[in-house]
């Protein structure tokens, strides 16, 4: 998996690139809560366009990411699902949880 963090003022997107697994999750992890938690970001955007598959472990993490930005008053969003994260997500129930775009432009 690769990680590129793009940010714009209070804005960050977040671009992962290969499988969210439970051997990555940890990295997608810490990179979301730094932003929240020391850069003072209010928005950050999670781009799983190029991402196939997301594991259980990989689904903690975004769901860790989402709480911290509910305790920090910010917004947390994914984009670009592919077929396999979204179903995932459907299965847990947590695709109503999370708020999804299909573009980053989609995100407003």
């Amino acid at each position: 998996m690769d990680l590129n963090v793009k940010r714009d003022g209070t804005k960050s997107v977040v671009y992962v690139v290969g499988d969210i697994d439970l051997h990555t999750s940890p990295e997608l992890r810490e990179t979301v809560l730094d932003l929240f938690r020391n850069r003072e970001q209010k928005q950050v955007i999670v781009n799983l366009a190029e991402v196939p598959y997301v594991d259980s472990s990989g689904i903690a993490s975004l769901v860790e990411g989402l709480q911290e930005a509910r305790k920090q008053n910010g917004r947390f969003v994914l984009v670009g699902l592919q077929d396999g994260p979204r179903h995932v997500l459907e299965l847990t129930r947590l695709l109503t949880v999370f708020e999804v775009a299909e573009t980053e432009e989609g995100v407003s």
